[in-house]
């Protein structure tokens, strides 16, 4: 990781780094499930071929921060900037479109479509980006699968399609849910790699995660969440044998 910011436990901060000229920024951002508010806002910057890990409990708030940032969800307050521009009135498919994707933790891949025609159907082609020959480099068990339908698929095998597909449209940045939770360790070594891929391209990413491990491995910033709201930053070491305000932020 890239000089992370030490939080004592018990502080609270918002994000470390700057709107102006990230590839997205989230300011005051704040999100409702009727009126419940679950996220309160949020400052946060993810630079360009940056990784930041977003780190919290279940039902801290990490997803629903993808989905505010995506422009999901019946109430969302604050701004989402797209390489500077405000695109926070825009509808999810107008922010896909303008370079901002999505894997969310359920996948929502098109089961009743090949993998190919997953693949296919979103592509996007674009100079120095991901072509499919990138992807079947990048998870080579779907050049296998090509002619098979995605609903035929196991898990870990739909979680390798999910994050192929969104690649295939050569997004900007890239928000992330989940992408280790309940696939196999093969399986996770390929969204190791396919992440790292992402910043070796200069692509942005947001990634929601639990698992420690994962998250030093190819994070540049770990931001912890507690409660819809940023409770400070961890390094490397915090995450790998987790500090008093990991565990308290986890619960472990």
């Amino acid at each position: 990781m890239s000089a992370p910011r030490p939080l004592a436990d018990g502080a609270t901060a918002h994000s470390a780094g700057e709107g102006a000229g990230s590839a997205l920024a989230l300011r005051r951002l704040s999100a409702f499930h009727g009126d419940a508010q679950v996220l309160f806002d949020v400052d946060l910057a993810v630079g360009t071929g940056e990784v930041v890990a977003l780190v919290g409990r279940n039902g801290a708030g990490k997803t629903s921060r993808l989905r505010a940032a995506m422009g999901l969800g019946a109430r969302v307050e604050g701004q989402v900037l797209l390489d500077g521009r405000d695109v926070s009135a825009l509808p999810s498919h107008a922010r896909a479109r303008l370079g901002l994707g999505y894997v969310p933790e359920d996948r929502r891949i098109f089961t009743d479509l090949t993998v190919a025609e997953n693949l296919r159907l979103v592509a996007r082609p674009a100079p120095g980006g991901f072509g499919e020959a990138d992807l079947l480099a990048l998870f080579p068990n779907l050049a296998s699968m090509l002619d098979r339908p995605a609903s035929a698929m196991s898990g870990g095998e739909q979680q390798m399609l999910a994050v192929a597909r969104t690649l295939a449209a050569n997004p900007r940045v890239v928000l992330l849910d989940e992408p280790s939770e309940g696939i196999a360790p093969i399986v996770v070594a390929g969204m190791k790699k396919a992440v790292l891929a992402m910043r070796e391209r200069g692509v942005a990413v947001l990634v929601s995660e639990q698992n420690l491990a994962f998250v030093a491995a190819i994070a540049d910033r770990a931001v912890l969440i507690e409660q819809g709201h940023l409770a400070g930053e961890a390094t490397q070491q915090d995450l790998l044998a987790p500090s008093a305000a990991v565990q308290r932020i986890l619960g472990v």
